[in-house]
């Protein structure tokens, strides 16, 4: 009998090897996909790292909180337009970006280029012309290629400081008044035209604080000032925090971003902030690198920021990441402190890192690509000018033509609590948007055109039809006096009518419409019969079958091997 065993281990297991080697593609990719590692030694620690973490109580992250600004469009790169002296270069960078499919640009507006030579003058006296000149036309002609602009407010003038530029270029202003004055200026000449603004950028590192040690409590009181005199310019205005870096380094003039952040809580930064800001980098591993550790710097780095905020009552702010890449520095350089990619991974890693962050993380709104090209090519000696995605000649790396590529494939609604503004979405018909303290988003619509009060006038059904990724997809409706009803269509099945509930309540509730679908692409069409109805978002989910059907046969001959060769290295122990 134990020969038996032995024979029938033996055929298993070559069974298993058998499949394993003709899999071995499969396999490879789903290791690359699951740790972010490319060789198969850093795989298997990637693994086991995977493997203790399922031990570990879950991270609360509050995926389905509902979240303003987090539906919007993903797409954004960083620009450095005001380097640019020739409009034709500038309208070839927002043509070209435009026709990779970005919509957002991250554009600096330093304070010391604009409110120059002292406070209160905006005129350049080398080039005798007002500081004002290339910032309009920068936002006249993003406006014009259909590009919004976020305006990111830092770089202060040396007159701000008593030492001038002792403490180097960034150091914050003696008086942060001077900075409130800044932002309302910008924020009052760009009403209508710029709605986001992002007030400052990395203060937890070197040197972005200046020449000396950072401090969050500082930042937050900057902060607060920028925010309230931001919203009494122009109370539509859009706040984004400061970019926090992702660093380890302790050493005073370097602070965690994780602990810059619960200093910042801790000196009463929420609410003051409408959009948090990370920077995510992935440096030597892949987007799908899932390893979460404090000492860990990766592409998975957010996830405990987000855990940070949920901590500190802020489940319902989403987080941005203002800056996110791989940098192919040539292999000719010495060091490479921003991590290290050939051209080609960096094309196949961008497209994979935005996919995640959509796919995965419901509180993660845009992601700017850092960043698009410099103007010229003098800083090709160093480190961070790899990061682009074209060189200053307008000859595009190969990055370029896979966003370019992924970007048409990405319109979609991912899991999550989606609001009536998902960029995805698209409504027909006469909608109505109403704000309301009562609705999760503070608005919803509603739809006031049915085919039963249409009969006979031409006039078009109220109707939203998109495109879902999820197993499970829920309707979340106000309720009101007067019900109403939805026809509701989802791929092929056959159209089935809803009706809504009918109370004086105005609460919003929820509604099923899709149960235990396959994990992948459904189109879903409702329409409206009979009006009014009030519709809050929509949920979409995820249940637990979806991991069979992701894992299949690849995951479970990656889960055999992984075991074999811990086993393997038992028993030579």
């Amino acid at each position: 009998m134990p020969n038996v065993k032995r024979f029938l281990l033996a055929i298993i297991f070559l069974a298993l090897a058998l499949t394993a080697f003709i899999a071995r593609d499969s396999i490879q990719q789903t290791l690359s996909d699951w740790t972010g590692e490319e060789e198969f030694e850093f795989q298997l620690r990637a693994l086991g790292y995977l493997a203790v973490s399922l031990t570990q109580p879950t991270r609360d992250l509050a995926p389905f909180a509902p979240m303003k600004y987090a539906d919007v469009n993903p797409f954004g790169i960083n620009t450095f337009l005001e380097q640019e002296v020739e409009e034709v270069k500038i309208r070839q960078s927002l043509q070209m970006i435009r026709d990779a499919g970005f919509v957002w640009i991250r554009q600096e507006f330093p304070w010391e280029d604009i409110e120059k030579p002292l406070k209160g003058q905006y005129y350049d006296v080398m080039y005798k012309k007002v500081t004002w000149e290339k910032y309009d036309r920068i936002v006249d002609l993003a406006r014009e290629y259909g590009i919004e602009v976020i305006a990111r407010l830092d770089h202060p003038p040396a007159w701000t400081r008593h030492d001038g530029r002792a403490r180097g270029d960034f150091a914050p202003p003696d008086n942060f008044d001077d900075y409130g004055d800044f932002v309302a200026t910008v924020v009052s000449r760009y009403r209508g035209k710029i709605r986001f603004y992002q007030l400052w950028n990395e203060p937890n590192i070197y040197p972005e604080w200046g020449e000396q040690e950072v401090n969050a409590r500082d930042f937050t009181r900057l902060l607060k000032i920028g925010y309230t005199r931001a919203k009494a310019a122009d109370p539509d205005c859009v706040i984004i925090s400061a970019g926090l870096a992702q660093t380890v380094d302790e050493s005073g003039k370097n602070m965690s971003e994780l602990i810059f952040l619960q200093e910042m809580y801790d000196a009463g930064a929420r609410g003051y902030f409408d959009i948090l800001a990370v920077q995510d980098y992935g440096l030597w591993s892949g987007p799908g690198d899932r390893r979460v550790e404090y000492d860990q710097i990766n592409f998975s780095r957010p996830i405990m920021v987000r855990e940070i905020m949920v901590k500190n009552g802020d489940a319902r702010t989403p987080i941005w990441a203002m800056e996110t890449g791989w940098n192919a520095q040539p292999r000719e350089f010495k060091d490479a402190p921003f991590g290290r990619v050939s051209e080609a991974r960096q094309a196949l890693y961008a497209p994979k890192g935005y996919a995640r962050a959509k796919n995965e993380w419901p509180w993660m709104g845009s992601l700017m690509y850092w960043f698009w090209k410099r103007a010229t090519d003098l800083e090709k000696n160093q480190s961070f000018y790899y990061f682009r995605m074209s060189e200053p000649d307008f000859t595009t790396l190969p990055v370029y033509d896979s966003m370019r590529e992924y970007i048409p494939t990405a319109r979609y609604v991912p899991i999550g609590f989606r609001s009536t503004n998902h960029w995805a979405m698209d409504w027909r018909g006469a909608w109505e948007t109403v704000r309301d303290a009562r609705a999760y988003f503070g608005e919803y619509r509603i739809g006031k055109q049915g085919n039963e009060g249409n009969k006979g006038t031409g006039k078009q059904d109220d109707e939203v039809s998109f495109i879902f990724r999820g197993t499970d997809l829920d309707l979340v409706a106000l309720q009101n006096p007067y019900g109403g009803t939805v026809r509701v269509q989802i791929d092929d099945e056959s159209p089935r009518e809803i009706e809504l509930w009918r109370t004086d309540r105005g609460v919003s509730g929820r509604i099923a419409l899709a149960r235990d679908l396959d994990d992948g692409a459904h189109r879903v069409t409702i329409t409206v019969t009979r009006a009014p109805v009030a519709i809050n978002g929509f949920v979409v989910e995820r249940g637990w079958m979806w991991v069979f059907n992701k894992v299949g046969i690849v995951g479970l001959l990656v889960s055999c091997i992984v075991v074999g060769v811990v086993l393997v290295r038992k028993r030579t122990r």
